[in-house]
């Protein structure tokens, strides 16, 4: 195998395998990158940890069609440091990679591409058309809420579902504590039998691309599998197998209290009120009277925050707590300038949206403080 390329394509194409390969691996080969001609003037460059899988194609100048599969720290590392706009690439005896940019010159060892783990295809893929950058704001508004404990299997992903009576996507997460949901429209209706948990990693790497994607991007689901495509570029993510809770029973239908504020002053002192928090599961306390919302953290080792909040509220006055940190990661992914809080008491959850939203709401549990 023999090519030229821009050196700003390479790095381009290196930097997007670099959050799937493994870092930590038995087997070299998964920390390795696939580069392949395709034609006279394209290469593909590959990646997997064998749940996740990533192919672009690339513009390049193949003088010698063939495929090498190198460590891709390393490569990226070393393509981004090169000196000039353009750089070859060379296989020569012995699985040895030479790479020449004006008076740079390196070889490196490389493996046998037979070792490289073959990657899905599906000829059958049913894609369905989506906005790219509507998909990524789902993801930003469910990411957060994933668990991260591997024991719970079932919650370390987001849930997908058709909208029964609308061409629209629903996403679910939940860690246990918390739960965030946004339905949004999608210009075709998703081809989607039954909801399916799409894992973390996935989503995170799904995301990363989805901010190169444009028009043209679409979504499938195969068998366990996930399959993105955009741009010349194909994400394969396999699919959680467990089953998602059910998480209607969560989200309170009614409520006795709303609560409406600005959003940037309510994150503003919750920042405030959780420096003397001692650790991140430090609980802040609520304190709902008429007009007024009063934040309170304290530490029995360093002492006791409390700030006061002009809001809009008429109704009987509510004590209720809730973790610091779930309330601001709720918040974070509101984009409105206000915010409506709804409460029924104490012991029931809290429900945080964006004034005039439709489509997204965070469930937050109450906890005792």
């Amino acid at each position: 195998m023999e090519l030229n390329i821009r050196v700003q394509e390479l790095t381009r194409a290196l930097h997007r395998v670099q959050g799937i390969v493994e870092k930590k691996t038995t087997k070299p080969v998964l920390a390795s990158v696939l580069i392949k001609t395709r034609g006279q003037d394209r290469i593909a460059v590959s990646a997997t940890d064998l749940e996740i899988a990533l192919t672009g194609d690339y513009e390049a100048e193949v003088i010698k069609e063939g495929s090498i599969t190198i460590g891709a720290k390393g490569l990226y590392d070393i393509v981004r440091s090169l000196p000039e706009a353009h750089a070859s690439l060379k296989r020569t005896a012995n699985n040895w990679v030479e790479i020449v940019c004006g008076k740079v010159k390196y070889r490196l060892v490389a493996n046998s591409d037979e070792e490289f783990p073959k990657l899905p295809a599906f000829s059958d893929a049913a894609f369905f058309s989506v906005d790219a950058a509507v998909v990524r704001g789902m993801i930003d508004k469910t990411l957060y809420a994933v668990s991260t404990d591997e024991t719970r299997y079932n919650l370390t992903g987001v849930y997908c579902e058709a909208l029964a009576r609308e061409t629209g996507l629903r996403m679910v997460a939940t860690d246990g504590h918390r739960l965030s949901v946004v339905e949004r429209a999608m210009p075709e209706a998703p081809i989607l039998k039954e909801g399916v948990i799409i894992p973390r990693k996935g989503l995170i790497e799904l995301r990363r691309i989805l901010d190169d994607a444009g028009e043209g991007a679409r979504l499938a689901f195969v068998d366990n599998s996930a399959i993105f495509e955009s741009s010349g570029l194909t994400l394969t993510m396999r699919l959680v197998d467990g089953r998602f809770p059910d998480y209607q029973q969560v989200i309170p239908t009614a409520f006795s209290r709303q609560i409406r504020l600005s959003r940037t002053t309510l994150t503003q002192a919750l920042k405030r009120t959780s420096l003397l928090a001692p650790d991140k599961g430090q609980g802040v306390r609520f304190d709902l009277a008429e007009n007024m919302l009063s934040l309170t953290t304290n530490n029995p080792d360093l002492g006791e925050a409390r700030e006061d909040i002009d809001v809009a509220y008429e109704g009987e006055p509510l004590r209720i707590g809730f973790n610091v940190r779930y309330v601001m990661d709720a918040l974070s992914v509101i984009t409105e300038e206000n915010a409506v809080i709804e409460l029924t008491d104490e012991l029931s959850p809290g429900v945080f949206y964006g004034a005039g939203a439709e489509g997204y709401r965070a469930v937050v549990m109450p906890m005792r403080i």
